[in-house]
């Protein structure tokens, strides 16, 4: 029986412990992720700027050569999302929701800062655990 103060066995489960994850791992899946949502947050405004130029102004052509290139780059910031959260040992959810927010501008940027932030404290006691 659990207690108010004593974590359930469904909460143990969903936080990743600093024993289970391997830092190299996590310290190289973290490097990738924080290129690709910087890249990813550039993309999705320039794809912004050529659709308000295209409708705005009448030019076509340039958002036939964007939109693949972005979702290309879309495709590896999911992959670099997907790589960190199975590395962090994240559940299903936070990887969702982070994969999400490639769909609104600005949001990689905060995105990348809230996961390097959490990823680093996971690191540092993982760091305090190795021999």
């Amino acid at each position: 029986m659990t207690t108010p103060d004593s974590p359930s066995a469904s909460d143990a489960a969903a936080q990743p412990t600093a024993a289970t994850i391997r830092p190299d791992r996590v310290r190289s899946a973290l490097r990738f992720y924080q290129v690709m949502a910087i890249v990813a947050g550039i993309a999705l405004f320039i794809l912004i700027a050529i659709i308000v130029i295209n409708r705005g102004f009448g030019k076509g052509g340039a958002s036939a050569v964007w939109s693949p290139i972005h979702g290309f780059i879309y495709i590896f910031y999911v992959a670099s999302i997907a790589n960190l959260g199975f590395a962090s040992r994240w559940p299903l959810i936070r990887m969702v929701g982070n994969m999400l927010t490639g769909f609104v501008p600005v949001l990689p940027f905060i995105a990348e800062r809230r996961v390097t932030r959490s990823t680093r404290e996971l690191l540092a006691r993982a760091d305090t655990l190795q021999p």
